[in-house]
C-alpha cells in the first residue's frame, strides 16, 4: 500500500500552533518522519514546537524551494512508494498556495498517490475574509515589480482590471519594502479605490484595515516595515 502525501499548514509567525491549527493536524504532524520543506531550519523549529513523537534529528527532510530542479521531485516521493507518509510544509501558511509545493503535488497526482490537504491558516484567504472586498471574484498576483516604471504600470493595470471585472486584486511585497509599495499605491490609485492592508495576520500585533485611497491620505500612514503584509485592492467604477 502506498503512503499519503499530506499538505501540512504551519503558523504564519510565532503564534502557538494550537491557536491556529486543529488538534488532528498537530497530532498527524507529530507522528510523521518524512517531510518536504522550503527551509529545514524553519521546519525543524515548527515541528519541535509540536513535540514530535520521534527525535527531531531522526526526521528526514528534503528541500523544495525556488532553486530546486524539477528533476529532483520524483526522489522526494520515494517514501510514498515504500508505504510511508510524507508531509509538505511551507515557510508560512498552507503548502501549494503562493508556494513551490504545487509542482510536487501535481507529480504525486500523476503517479497515483493520495494527496490530502489539511486545515490551517492562509494569509491570502484570511486577508480576503477580513477585508470586506469582493470575495466572489479575486486574483492573487504574488510580488509586483520593484523597479519603476514597471511597478507603476502594474498597479495601474491591476486597478483597471479590478474596475472592469469587479475583482479584488491581492499581492504582497518583501516586508522591508512594504512602506514603499503602500506609498506608491496611495499616490497612483484613484481616490475612490478601496485598499485593504492586512498585517501580521494571526499574530498578537495583527492589524487589518480597509479604506478608500482618499481616506488613507487623510490619516497617518501605518508603519509596515518588516511586518508581513497582504495588500488587497478593489476599484469601483
Amino acid at each position: 500500500m502506498s503512503g499519503t502525501l499530506y499538505l501540512i499548514p504551519c503558523t504564519l509567525g510565532d503564534t502557538p500552533a494550537e491557536q491556529v491549527l486543529p488538534q488532528h493536524v498537530i497530532d498527524l504532524a507529530r507522528k510523521m518522519k518524512n517531510f518536504i520543506v522550503e527551509q529545514p531550519k524553519t521546519a525543524r523549529k515548527f515541528l519541535s514546537s509540536l513535540k514530535p513523537e520521534h527525535p527531531i534529528q531522526s526526521l528526514q527532510f528534503s528541500t523544495l524551494n525556488e532553486h530546486t530542479d524539477l528533476s529532483e521531485l520524483a526522489s522526494m516521493l520515494a517514501p510514498l512508494a515504500a508505504g510511508e507518509d510524507v508531509g509538505i510544509i511551507s515557510e508560512a501558511g498552507c503548502p501549494g498556495i503562493a508556494d513551490p509545493g504545487a509542482e510536487l503535488v501535481l507529480l504525486a497526482h500523476r503517479k497515483g498517490f493520495r494527496v490530502v490537504p489539511l486545515v490551517g491558516p492562509s494569509s491570502i484567504l484570511l486577508a480576503l475574509m477580513a477585508s470586506g472586498l469582493n470575495g466572489q471574484r479575486f486574483a492573487f498576483h504574488g510580488y509586483l515589480p520593484i523597479a519603476e516604471p514597471e511597478r507603476s504600470k502594474a498597479i495601474a493595470a491591476l486597478e483597471l482590471e479590478s474596475a472592469k471585472r469587479n475583482q479584488t486584486q491581492l499581492f504582497i511585497e518583501t516586508p522591508y519594502r512594504n512602506d514603499k509599495l503602500f506609498s506608491a499605491l496611495i499616490a497612483l490609485c484613484r481616490p475612490q479605490t478601496l485598499l485593504c492592508v492586512a498585517t501580521d495576520i494571526s499574530l498578537p500585533t495583527e492589524q487589518i484595515l480597509t479604506n478608500s485611497i482618499a481616506q488613507w491620505k487623510s490619516q497617518p500612514f501605518p508603519c509596515l516595515s518588516k511586518r508581513p503584509s497582504m495588500f488587497l485592492l478593489l476599484s469601483t467604477s
